[in-house]
């Protein structure tokens, strides 16, 4: 167990999330979510009652996108919500179309898709979403910048954790011309 041992405890609520990024035979990529809380106790919301296991959440969102990151449909579904009404806020979720994944990624979703027209639980998804959608198209879009011969790009990981700090090995090994002191290669 990576984590220390817990206290004494029992458990009251699980998030399960799950998420997978497939390349299609059109070119385009299909970023998939699912989403699953249930709780270990009963309990009544305003229209249903929750048992023990059941499903209090159960939502699934698609987004298709090029490889150029923008989105080109999205597609959510709510199977299970505490109240009648959350399965209207997933077909809002089209809206995200046309949208780039990439910087203020997450305030347009919120513009888009925000407040009373979307579903808090939905739109969480999305910011894990768009690192799925990452790592899923990474080799096509590398390929496709050095085909283009703009390889000599900073990368984009570049200070954005420890491991991708200017001054940290990892950049030093993968990066010599990127390491922090360095006059970078434009």
């Amino acid at each position: 167990m990576p984590l220390s041992p817990p206290a004494a405890r029992k458990p009251l609520h699980r998030r399960q999330i799950d998420m997978h990024g497939f390349e299609r035979e059109d070119g385009l990529f299909d970023i998939e979510g699912h989403l699953t809380d249930t709780k270990s106790f009963p309990f009544d919301s305003l229209d249903r009652r929750v048992e023990p296991g059941e499903a209090l959440h159960g939502m699934w969102i698609r987004l298709t996108i090029d490889a150029e990151m923008v989105i080109q449909s999205c597609e959510a579904a709510t199977d299970f919500s505490p109240y009648a009404i959350c399965p209207q806020a997933a077909p809002n979720f089209a809206r995200l179309a046309g949208l780039r994944i990439g910087p203020g990624f997450n305030r347009a979703v919120q513009e888009r898709v925000g407040g009373t027209v979307g579903c808090t639980h939905l739109r969480e998804m999305l910011a894990q979403m768009a690192t799925v959608a990452f790592q899923t198209s990474y080799a096509r879009r590398r390929a496709a910048r050095q085909e283009a011969g703009r390889d000599g790009r900073k990368p984009a990981q570049i200070g954005t954790c420890l491991a991708y700090a200017e001054d940290s090995p990892v950049v030093a090994r993968h990066w010599p011309a990127y390491v922090a002191g360095r006059k970078a290669a434009e």
